[in-house]
């Protein structure tokens, strides 16, 4: 059976800003009433055409909520039976007295010709229990001041979708709207200075991408910020903001008050923080000498936590984490216990680690029990060797408890369907990082065939990524310049045979895994030759990895003419659900 994605097409493509607009409703029934109150809410101005009678049984009656509106003046009521005419004489005369939209809500007049004019002239038009007639559907709001969240069926279950609507928003932190609010404030003010220090300094300011909703972050999110790249430096902020809307978890948002915005703005980079790195949320430490606990926190699930670091995140009295922790994960956090999330926005990750390594300190000191909750294990690629060290330095050495976390290098391949080792096809992993120490380059691995390789923290640099192990690096050109200059034909042969790094070919299979475990864990399916054009068209979803190798095709059989394929969405571990679970459970799928 076909997925969802290709039997329905996306029909929440826009939400209407109709302030002023004007809306005919044709019926007098509670649906009419209904309709009426959705525009006055929306700031429109609601027409209503209905004969009425004063004798029972004869023209129908106006529902009780319209006489209402019609009496406070809030409704306008034409007593009488449609005419075409109304839809070019009722409306703003902006638009040459067009109306807006229509509302149709009972039988009379003859519901298939009002909608055919309708769209004839391109006026949406919504027709009760006809999906076919509408040209758009309403949904049912959730509104928190600035955040408001629809659900449509379609016309295939309207009570379904208020349901849905009810369930969706109970899931979400109280005055997660305010927070909306108050972030949107702080971009306001960034952007505000920023153009403001454009003025005095180069008469140019360089900005995050504009606010737009119907995308994920863009591919730049976690770009590589390196020293001295003054280009970079001039978005920092803004991408800042971007990855506290990002990866702090939506309760923690939800609790930003102004003062915490203050804090937040005045942590920036180059000032000394007035407020704890993470937004203003730890209290300060007091006591005896305590410990630090150095634990992993999976590749994303809750449920793949191991109980250790479950009962270390119940008992802590100081939490650290990581900003790419899973909300799922800071979420188990006891509301008592105090929280910083680290600062690593691009071109401040070792200012973040040293102020996490303070707090720790500074927690340790006071008596207390500081967990630094990292993401996957802290000794993959979790700097947690060096957080160790640091300790031992410290006189600490002996305060320290290193507990594990289920990697994402080895766990998220399995998620996404691809076993980094099978009989026939791959018989050794590789684990490598994209990114080395200040930003730099690390060598890349050569082409094995039958190597699955692992690359973390690659997704930002993508593009190097790949003409690196596709194509020989500029020391290794000029290395192979040196030795040709140096040698014979015959010397240079026997030297370099069999000794020069064998590259990956262009159409070797690949896959990115985002958030893997996570409900919106996304999997992109490609080649090396048309891995970098997927992000850059699909956007960011970090955390993420890049999977090279023929293992990415073991269980995967690519459709041919396709570049990419992309899926969305995990359910892998919901095992009471046997069905999803039996499916695979590795989401839904988009092809390119």
């Amino acid at each position: 059976m076909p997925p969802p994605s290709i039997l329905h097409k996306s029909s929440l493509l826009t939400a209407q800003h109709s302030a002023g607009h004007v809306h005919l409703i044709i019926g007098a029934n509670p649906l009419a009433a209904a309709r009426a109150a959705s525009s006055l809410a929306a700031g429109a101005k609601p027409i209503l055409i209905a004969p009425v009678s004063s004798t029972p049984g004869s023209d129908p009656q106006l529902h009780y909520s319209l006489t209402a509106l019609i009496a406070a003046g809030s409704l306008t009521h034409l007593p009488r039976l449609f005419s075409p005419s109304d839809l070019f004489s009722l409306g703003r005369e902006e638009v040459d007295h067009v109306v807006d939209a229509v509302f149709i809500t009972s039988a009379s007049p003859p519901a298939e010709e009002v909608s055919r004019l309708c769209r004839r002239h391109r006026i949406p038009v919504n027709v009760v229990d006809a999906p076919e007639l509408c040209s758009f559907s309403l949904l049912s709001v959730h509104v928190d001041g600035p955040l408001q969240i629809g659900v449509t069926t379609n016309g295939r279950g309207c009570k379904l979708a208020g349901r849905i609507r009810r369930e969706v928003a109970a899931g979400l932190p109280q005055g997660l709207g305010a927070a909306v609010e108050r972030l949107g404030e702080m971009r306001r003010r960034v952007l505000a200075e920023a153009a403001e220090g454009a003025k005095i300094g180069d008469g140019m300011v360089h900005l995050a991408e504009g606010v737009d909703d119907s995308v994920d972050q863009p591919a730049g999110l976690n770009k590589l910020v390196l020293e001295g790249d003054a280009e970079a430096a001039k978005t920092r902020r803004m991408r800042w903001l971007a990855q506290v809307c990002e990866y702090w978890p939506l309760k923690r948002l939800a609790e930003i008050g102004e003062e915490d915005v203050e804090g937040i703005l005045r942590s920036y980079p180059g000032t000394t923080p007035t407020s704890s790195p993470g937004g203003g949320f730890s209290k300060p430490c007091g006591g005896q000498r305590g410990r630090v606990i150095l634990a992993g926190s999976g590749p994303g699930h809750p449920d793949l936590l191991t109980r250790a670091t479950y009962k270390a995140i119940q008992t802590a009295d100081l939490i650290l984490a990581d900003k790419l922790v899973p909300a799922g994960v800071l979420d188990l956090i006891p509301r008592r216990t105090p929280v910083s999330i680290a600062r690593k926005f691009p071109g401040n990750a070792d200012r973040a680690q040293e102020e996490l390594l303070e707090q720790a300190l500074d927690g340790v000191r006071a008596g207390r029990t500081v967990l630094r909750l990292k993401q996957g294990d802290p000794f993959i690629y979790g700097r947690g060797g060096e957080e160790v060290a640091f300790f031992r330095q410290h006189g600490l050495g002996d305060r320290v408890v290193v507990l594990p976390g289920i990697t994402s290098s080895l766990s998220a391949p399995l998620f996404a369907g691809i076993p980094p080792t099978q009989r026939d096809v791959a018989d050794q992993v590789l684990v490598c990082t994209g990114t080395g120490k200040k930003g730099k380059a690390p060598q890349p691995p050569e082409y094995v065939g039958s190597r699955t390789v692992v690359f973390l923290m690659a997704l930002h640099r993508i593009e190097g990524l790949v003409a690196e192990l596709t194509g020989y690096t500029e020391e290794e050109q000029q290395q192979q310049h040196q030795d040709n200059s140096q040698e014979g034909e015959i010397q240079k042969a026997e030297r370099t045979q069999g000794t020069r790094r064998t590259l990956w070919p262009l159409n070797t299979p690949c896959a990115v895994i985002e958030r893997a475990s996570c409900p919106d864990q996304r999997v992109i399916r490609t080649t090396l030759r048309f891995v970098t054009e997927a992000i850059e068209q699909e956007g960011s979803r970090p955390p993420g990895l890049l999977v090279v190798g023929r293992a990415c095709e073991a269980l995967y059989a690519p459709e041919k003419g396709r570049s990419w394929v992309v899926e969305d969405g995990f359910k892998g571990l919901d095992l009471d659900l046997e069905g999803d679970f039996a499916s695979g459970g590795f989401g839904i799928a988009s092809m390119a």
